[in-house]
């Protein structure tokens, strides 16, 4: 099992920004013993590839490399792309969970590049993205390990101590469930486009079904192969986990349904095969059922099957939702990333994928609705 490859390459046009001033507020404002690089220096910026949200960047330095997170230009729905929030949640559970990068350097001067962006010391090493990393070989026994080492980081994640963490005032109390269900059906029928699917029968089903709110925990709310750094040495361990902008505090299995709303696994059909955006495929990879089942075990929490279809529904609704805001904002002109063009589909895909498991629960027997999904009696 070798690694190589940062995944980074060269800067999109569109999402270029101005590189020495950047270097300029960083040797200004940033603690040279934080960032660990000598910031006199302006350093050659390359852009990942993976996510469709915030982008990120890296800074070579000449004796180390930094990274660099900022939104999009173009419209944003109301209270996303917070790099304030992002910061200040990465910086508070970079000193409880071992996997989350050191934060360098927040910049909210609109006036440096024309975003606000904040600055974060690199964990090297290889991301999986639709594909395993170039060069990281893994057999089944290999992948198996990979795919419960990074399940168990969420049970990790959700484990955390909220007091001990200071991020206990991100929990609203009561009522997480039902403010979700409303968010994303609000921000679906605004970035609803001519050529997608209503969704109403979807979101009336999640409205008046949705359960009990459950205790709390930290969520990340974007949990996925491509937010996780795999140990160079190790493939098989995850050793960093990226991507804090939707992060809260909220029902945990509602963090694992969105987790699995990506989850393309080997028997899929053609159709979701074509929108795989993680190894998820791969022999010895467990099955969304497994990774409830595996999840449950560890953590406690039992779901029926019953259950389980509407934390499904919603997974894949808030998954349908995010691939809509940026495919409205595609439409618009507002990104040319060629990607984005086919994601109308997708979102037309996971609607029909609702409706099955809807219907589905609407046959089920009352013993079968009672089956436990996961956890222990």
């Amino acid at each position: 099992m070798t690694a190589r490859s940062d995944g980074a390459r060269d800067v999109r046009t569109e999402d270029a920004f101005d590189v020495p001033a950047v270097a300029a507020w960083l040797a200004a404002h940033a603690d040279p013993e934080r960032a660990g690089v000598d910031l006199s220096a302006v350093p050659e910026v390359r852009q990942f590839s993976g996510g469709v949200s915030n982008l990120t960047y890296l800074l070579r330095y000449p004796d180390g490399d930094l990274i660099l997170r900022r939104p999009p230009r173009g419209t944003h729905s109301r209270g996303a792309h917070d790099m304030a929030r992002e910061h200040r949640i990465q910086t508070a559970l970079g000193r409880v969970l071992p996997h989350v990068p050191r934060t360098v350097a927040l910049c909210e001067d609109t006036a440096v590049i024309g975003t606000p962006f904040y600055v974060m010391q690199r964990i090297a090493g290889p991301i999986p993205r639709k594909e395993l990393p170039p060069g990281v070989h893994l057999d089944r026994l290999q992948v198996a390990a990979l795919c419960r080492n990074v399940v168990d980081l969420l049970v990790d994640l959700h484990s955390v101590d909220l007091a001990a963490s200071g991020l206990a005032d991100l929990d609203k109390g009561p009522g997480y469930v039902r403010r979700q269900v409303e968010g994303w059906t609000e921000r679906y029928r605004r970035a609803r486009t001519w050529n997608v699917g209503s969704f109403e029968g979807v979101m009336r089903w999640l409205a008046a079904n949705q359960p009990e709110d459950r205790t709390h925990a930290l969520v990340h709310n974007d949990f996925r192969f491509d937010n996780v750094v795999l140990d160079p040495a190790d493939p098989t361990r995850p050793v960093g986990l990226l991507d804090w902008e939707l992060a809260t505090v909220g029902d945990p299995l509602m963090d694992l349904a969105s987790s699995l709303g990506y989850w393309v696994q080997a028997d899929d059909g053609r159709l979701m095969q074509a929108f795989r955006r993680q190894p998820t495929h791969l022999p010895g990879m467990m099955t969304r059922e497994q990774v409830v089942a595996h999840y449950g075990e560890r953590t406690g929490h039992r779901v029926t099957q019953r259950e389980w279809a509407w934390y499904e529904v919603f997974g894949l609704f808030r998954v349908a939702v995010i691939a809509q805001q940026v495919y409205a904002r595609y439409l618009a002109r507002q990104t040319t990333n060629p990607q984005f063009r086919l994601f109308g589909v997708a979102v037309v895909v996971l609607e029909l994928r609702c409706r099955r498991i809807i219907a589905r629960t609407r046959r089920m027997a009352p013993e079968v609705a009672a089956a436990p999904v996961g956890g222990t009696p």
